[in-house]
């Protein structure tokens, strides 16, 4: 009954809030219908063609629109943006009261796509192979003018209900999107009002449960250049001469295996060559040709090279001598004005491919330094991975990662990395599907590749660092492999294939599952078995103990789809029982891709899926209710990819506060809930083609946003139990009820109490925190509060202290979250 009441509510809720909606105006007719018209069509305005609409009438004369904004149904074929097109719908029924959707998919494309409703409001899975589709006679397509625009599409007569459940939905979604839309830019409107105000917090020590000692992670991808030029200390650009066109969208001629490299000198010529390369897997290799001394090849690295005075580099090289004498290579690190600021030489070269090596150390700080590199001897020589890199890499691993950002990761305390992706895992089609076995091995035996994201992977941080950096922070390794599709965004030039719409072909799926089995076989698998000796000659004997494996990343949930992860799926549980298979179901946190791959997680019984949404602070204000909704018996959860998006895509104290609310409702359902990560992690400056991240850097910088103090102190401060808690706002608005919000939680590794308490409103609550049913607490805990103006970018923690007890008070500042951590000798807290 309260349900039945909740939507009648909602209806009226509606219908006051939007008088001059569509629902208002036919809830006014005096008596309505049995049956009237329903007009189906794309609009073609703009040429957007963005899904399929509906309009509605009485007589066909008078047309009236469901909502102009507002589509039923959008094709997923293709590409982000424009590529995603409904050309010409046709909308039927069949004698089982089925309805039926087929589109052109673009100008080019020979082929249909199709989906299914019972309702016209939840569609089911699409398709894309359809090479053609039955016209009803009586339901040809038509052209009427709506608000003085022609449209074409198909007319139907259906039941007045029809049309009822269309603009009820349609509301309802304005309805949602309006108190989704909410920031803090309308609070001085919205608490005009609002005055300082009381608010409690009611711990209950015997009412407790375990929750996940996983949840706050990070998930690593190879955006914004996050890898080459950032994670990755490789200072050199284009180390392997690999750069090609194809790697930027549009095919950019001036991005190629040249890019980075100049030549200085005269009498000198720079050119690339394939013929007899180190490795088929880097074909390509520079040339230089020298008729007098002095000529250098140069490298500006990634915007400049940065040094530190007193700091070693170690440059390496894979060079031989085509023509003249075998000489010496010098070797230069030099500012823009030509003044050198390290030096040295390498061995002789000989007539085959050698690796050289020298070391360099810096003699002063330069922020934009760039390498030279001038043969000793004239003639013609042959270079290729021409690498160069900090002595000092994080914990001085060679082929090491950036020091300051891996730290500045690790300080998150994260319990596991998902990587390398993301939308990389699952690549641009199917020839740019991420192969772990191209990122493994000698560096010059690594395959690169196109990056998705529009530039260029080395794989120099490939799968064996990436396990390297989980067991140097302590973190469970999350690798995410492709379910044998293509990310579902790839592009779709002239022919169905591209995108998820294709799939690896099931004549080649054994093979693709055997390459998923062997990945277990090379982190866990004895240094006897083949993949466990790959990983042993990298230097790492002992396994590195993986037990989670991600197949898939937000993909659509199509029956091709379903067929090969499946496959891999049930080979992994077959093989190999103790790793947690995670599923994927979809981007977003509703809609055909979440509720069929929650379908197939159920008949599968996978015991974990990744979700991922991307929402507006509004949304995680309103929806912190979300998982307790979830059936505690089906599979748990990853939350793989979220954060808040306010217009302009900024991280500040308003997204940051956001996230910190819906956070203590994941750690109150952190038994279903298992990890979460925010996404994305790293960006560096002038390089970024998504926003907001949680890190942004430069060469020299690191620069932490307001974000990342969130997620740091969720996870240096972190639970494996949840006390249940009540949180009663002196104010009986649920506006402000609904920004208020806490959790506590207990360490059992410390048996430490960690109180956290957000406060997303413009005035303060001073906060009465009763804690029953806990042994008696007398003294002072530390106090953390991160707080400022809701636009701040620049928010950072303060720590102090406070006094506490069992009863005690703590003031909570406008916009702020604040962390008590109550800590506890053995004998106080104990488990009952």
């Amino acid at each position: 009954m309260k349900k039945i009441k909740l939507i009648i509510s909602s209806f009226l809720i509606l219908t006051t809030l939007f008088p001059g909606s569509s629902y208002a105006r036919t809830g006014e007719l005096a008596s309505k219908p049995d049956s009237a018209y329903l007009f189906s069509y794309a609009t073609g305005k703009d040429n957007n063609h963005n899904g399929l609409h509906f309009a509605w009438s009485n007589d066909q004369e008078n047309w009236h629109r469901i909502g102009p904004e507002h589509s039923f149904l959008r094709s997923d074929y293709g590409r982000w943006g424009s590529e995603k097109r409904m050309l010409s719908p046709y909308l039927t029924q069949t004698p089982d009261g089925l309805w039926h959707c087929y589109w052109t998919l673009n100008e080019y494309t020979e082929t249909f796509a199709h989906a299914a409703s019972a309702d016209l409001i939840y569609w089911g899975r699409q398709s894309y192979d359809v090479k053609s589709y039955p016209v009803d006679p009586q339901h040809e397509r038509c052209s009427i003018v709506l608000y003085d625009e022609p449209e074409t599409g198909v007319i139907h007569k259906v039941a007045w209900k029809v049309i009822e459940n269309l603009i009820a939905a349609k509301d309802r979604t304005v309805y949602k999107d309006r108190i989704y839309s909410e920031t803090t830019g309308e609070d001085p409107v919205r608490f005009a009002t609002l005055k300082p105000f009381d608010t409690k917090v009611i711990v209950n020590g015997q009412q407790k449960k375990p929750i996940s000692d996983l949840l706050v992670g990070v998930f690593f991808e190879d955006i914004n250049y996050a890898a080459d030029g950032g994670l990755y200390a490789e200072l050199i650009q284009n180390r392997d001469f690999e750069y090609t066109p194809a790697d930027k969208e549009g095919h950019d001629p001036d991005w190629n295996s040249r890019t980075a490299w100049s030549l200085k000198g005269n009498n000198a010529t720079f050119t690339i060559d394939s013929v007899q390369p180190i490795h088929p897997n880097n074909p390509h290799y520079a040339v230089l040709k020298t008729d007098r001394p002095g000529a250098s090849l140069t490298n500006e690295g990634f915007d400049g090279i940065v040094l530190k005075a007193g700091d070693k580099y170690k440059f390496s090289v894979f060079a031989r001598t085509l023509e003249g004498k075998n000489g010496k290579l010098q070797v230069h690190l030099t500012g823009k004005d030509g003044r050198i600021y390290a030096e040295g030489s390498t061995g002789g070269l000989s007539r085959e491919w050698k690796k050289l090596n020298v070391t360099l150390a810096a003699k002063e700080n330069v922020s934009d330094a760039r390498l030279e590199i001038t043969p000793a001897a004239t003639g013609t020589i042959a270079l290729d991975m021409i690498s160069l890199f900090p002595e000092k890499t994080f914990r001085n691993r060679p082929n090491g990662l950036r020091a300051d950002l891996a730290q500045a990761i690790a300080d998150i305390h994260p319990r596991f990395v998902r990587f390398p992706g993301g939308c990389v895992a699952h690549g641009d089609g199917l020839d740019n599907i991420y192969r772990w076995k191209n990122t493994i091995g000698p560096l010059e035996a690594r395959k690169p590749q196109r990056n998705l994201w529009g530039y260029h992977q080395t794989a120099g941080l490939g799968y064996f660092e990436y396990f390297q950096f989980c067991e140097d922070i302590g973190a469970e390794p999350v690798p995410v492999v492709a379910a044998g599709v293509p990310c579902q965004n790839s592009a779709c030039k002239h022919l169905v294939g591209g995108g998820q719409q294709g799939g690896i072909p099931m004549s080649e799926m054994d093979a693709y599952v055997q390459e998923i089995l062997d990945l277990i076989e090379y982190a866990n698998g004895d240094v006897k078995t083949e993949w466990g000796r790959k990983r042993a000659e990298a230097g790492h004997p002992k396994p590195f103990n993986l037990k989670y494996i991600g197949i898939g990343n937000e993909d659509l949930i199509t029956d091709l789809f379903e067929e090969r992860f499946t496959m891999l799926f049930n080979a992994v549980k077959e093989k190999h029982p103790e790793i947690t298979v995670i599923g994927t179901v979809g981007p977003y946190s509703e809609g055909t891709d979440y509720e069929e791959g929650w379908e197939l997680a159920n008949k599968l019984n996978i015991p974990m899926v990744d979700e991922h949404y991307y929402q507006k602070p509004g949304w995680f204000i309103h929806n912190q209710d979300y998982y307790d909704k979830y059936d505690r018996s089906k599979s748990k959860v990853y939350l793989g990819e979220y954060a808040a998006h306010l217009p302009g895509r900024p991280n500040n104290l308003e997204t940051a506060l956001a996230e910190a609310l819906y956070m203590t409702a994941l750690e109150r359902n952190g038994d279903v809930v298992h990890m979460t990560s925010y996404a994305p992690l790293l960006a560096k400056e002038g390089h970024t083609q998504w926003n907001p991240d949680l890190i942004y850097f430069n060469n020299e910088e690191v620069k932490p946003t307001v974000g990342y103090y969130v997620q740091q102190l969720y996870g240096q401060h972190a639970g494996d139990e949840y006390l249940t808690s009540r949180v009663i706002v002196s104010e009986n608005s649920d506006a402000v009820q609904k920004r208020v919000a806490a959790s506590v939680v207990r360490d059992s590794r410390t048996n430490d109490l960690i109180v956290k308490l957000v406060n997303l409103l413009p005035v303060p609550t001073q906060t009465n925190i009763v804690l029953n049913d806990v042994p008696a607490i007398e003294g002072t805990a530390e106090l953390i509060t991160l707080t400022g103006k809701p636009d701040d970018k620049q928010a950072k923690p303060a720590t102090g202290t406070v006094r506490i007890s069992n009863d005690f008070d703590v003031d909570l500042p406008a916009y702020s979250f604040t962390l008590i951590r109550i800590k506890q000798n053995n004998t106080n807290l104990t488990k009952k």
